[in-house]
């Protein structure tokens, strides 16, 4: 764990896939340690991997778990909830999360299972119970982190988590440093997102994947620039006739800047075609 500001901690997770190697923790996750209690941003894709961060925290402080806070659906970020459900804490998340995880539940935990392997015994789906329209402001005892749902972005269900007192901006997935983006929400909706973000500044952004911390606005540059060669190629694409099965082709100038290329884009470039064909 590394502390990227006084009492904000953050665990900068390899640049992999889900395996037994690494019990699903592929993810960045984090705590923040107010005077009262403590909330926790993200838990790893496996009960193992959060009861790994949860050690983590107990070597740390003694303090209660008041908070866990889920950025968005994916795997490897909720999956490692149960590992606090005996804390007593309150689950918390994007309006849209009891609902995208309700609808992915059985293939998320059928398919991490055999990933993982193993290290996946025990774990189950802990949906959030606190849920957020639009923003919500939690007390850890002077210290406020302000939380703000997204519109379709990464996701439907993307969060944002602002540590108010040390100017920590927690990004989830709506922004990778490093390792390439995936597509799992609206291109067009998570530029429009991008653009927002980066006109309000922060003293340093946690991305979902990458460094423990970077520094904004100029981290999202390479993302940007990315998403934005990913929707131009594609309109193309699509204002040409290719065919979607080619779309696999589009940002492929990209390849080379970023780790899991080639185990995302394409992907990327299909979820994109099928959006922007409808526009």
């Amino acid at each position: 764990m590394q502390e990227v500001a006084p009492g904000a901690f953050v665990y900068a997770a390899p640049y992999a896939l889900a395996g037994r190697d690494n019990d699903g923790a592929i993810a960045n996750v984090g705590f923040v340690i107010g005077r009262e209690a403590v909330a926790v941003i993200d838990t790893g894709g496996s009960l193992r991997a959060g009861q790994r961060l949860r050690a983590a925290l107990r070597q740390r402080t003694a303090l209660p778990v008041r908070y866990v806070i889920n950025t968005h659906v994916h795997p490897d970020h909720v999956l490692g909830n149960a590992a606090f459900a005996e804390e007593g804490a309150t689950f918390v998340g994007h309006h849209a999360l009891p609902e995208a995880l309700s609808a992915r539940a059985s293939d998320y935990l059928r398919a991490n299972a055999g990933l993982v392997g193993a290290g996946f015994a025990g774990t189950r789906i802990v949906p959030p119970t606190l849920l957020v329209s639009t923003s919500l402001d939690l007390d850890l005892g002077g210290r406020v982190l302000r939380l703000e749902a997204c519109p379709t972005a990464h996701t439907n269900s993307d969060l944002t988590v602002r540590d108010e007192g040390t100017d920590t901006w927690f990004l989830g997935d709506l922004l990778f440093v490093g390792h390439v983006p995936a597509l799992d929400g609206r291109l067009t909706g998570w530029i429009a997102t991008l653009r927002a973000l980066k006109a309000r500044p922060a003293a340093r952004v946690v991305p979902g994947h990458g460094p423990a911390a970077v520094p904004w606005p100029a981290a999202a540059g390479p993302i940007d620039r990315y998403l934005a060669d990913l929707e131009s190629q594609v309109r193309a694409m699509v204002r040409d006739g290719t065919p979607i099965g080619e779309a696999g082709r589009a940002a492929r100038d990209e390849a080379g800047e970023w780790a899991l290329f080639d185990d995302f884009n394409a992907r990327n470039a299909t979820t994109s075609y099928q959006e922007l064909e409808w526009e």
